[in-house]
């Protein structure tokens, strides 16, 4: 008996996460944009910049993310790896309580400022309550990470449209999961006058039923539930023992294995 760790919730093969840092005043258009073609993004905020110019005001961060994802980018936007440690641990940390006090729930992930980071910083995020995070080395693949904490995206968002017709197009014989992971910065669209980007990729994308539309922590929380199933020596028995159901492939069968729940498998 065959077993696959290769669908995403519904029992698809195909997800797309989307991520946009600093957030500046153009995350609103970003936003409305995601919300009319049912896009899920993450945002990751310096909460040392809300309120000041150009940027977006502590007071509209909840309502405007709601169903997004709010995660850390620092307090002030610094060159982590540049920092001693205890820099490190007080960006991070005091970024995750502002934010956490507008958004009222815990913040998971970050993205690096300026893409930069080392191994010290790499090693003490876990016991900072940080499950994953985004660096800005485009593997210009669909490829799931292999470290949450290194996250590699897929592209920047200038090529967003390419790589949307290139995960419609994948073969229904494929049989991995497939991540479209795009990031960027709001601005650019303004700056580069190119905000029609936004609108083909939702053209492309919006409504597909085998696409799984996630944020960021999302899809963190999903693997790391499929990565606690535990099975018989036979594997013919599986428990769930996570709050979320998860769905994997039996020789050519989409199962679903349910939150907390023993599924005798063949």
């Amino acid at each position: 008996m065959r077993i696959r760790y290769d669908r995403f919730p519904g029992g698809v093969h195909k997800a797309i996460t989307l991520s946009f840092d600093d957030g500046q005043i153009h995350d609103r258009r970003v936003v409305e944009k995601f919300n009319e073609y049912g896009l899920k993004g993450s945002f990751h905020l310096n909460s040392g910049t809300l309120g000041t110019e150009g940027f977006l005001s502590r007071e509209e961060v909840r309502p405007l993310f709601t169903g997004h994802e709010v995660s850390a980018h620092t307090v002030s936007h610094p060159f982590l790896e540049q920092s001693p440690l205890e820099q490190m641990v007080q960006e991070i940390m005091e970024d995750r309580k502002g934010l956490e006090s507008l958004v009222g729930y815990p913040v998971r992930g970050m993205s690096y400022p300026f893409g930069t980071y080392n191994d010290q910083l790499v090693s003490v995020l876990p016991s900072l309550g940080i499950e994953y995070a985004r660096t800005v080395e485009h593997h210009n693949r669909f490829d799931m990470p292999s470290d949450f904490l290194r996250w590699h995206p897929t592209c920047r968002h200038w090529h967003m449209v390419e790589y949307a017709n290139q995960l419609i197009n994948l073969k229904q014989s494929f049989t991995k999961m497939a991540l479209l992971y795009v990031w960027g910065h709001s601005y650019e669209f303004e700056d580069d006058n190119n905000w029609e980007l936004l609108d083909r990729f939702g053209e492309i994308v919006a409504g597909k039923e085998d696409i799984w539309f996630a944020t960021n922590a999302e899809i963190v929380s999903y693997i790391h539930a499929l990565r606690q199933l535990r099975f018989s020596a036979d594997y013919r028995m599986v428990h769930n023992p996570s709050a979320q159901s998860v769905w994997i492939s039996v020789e050519s069968d989409v199962v679903e294995l349910a939150a907390g729940q023993l599924t005798v498998l063949g």
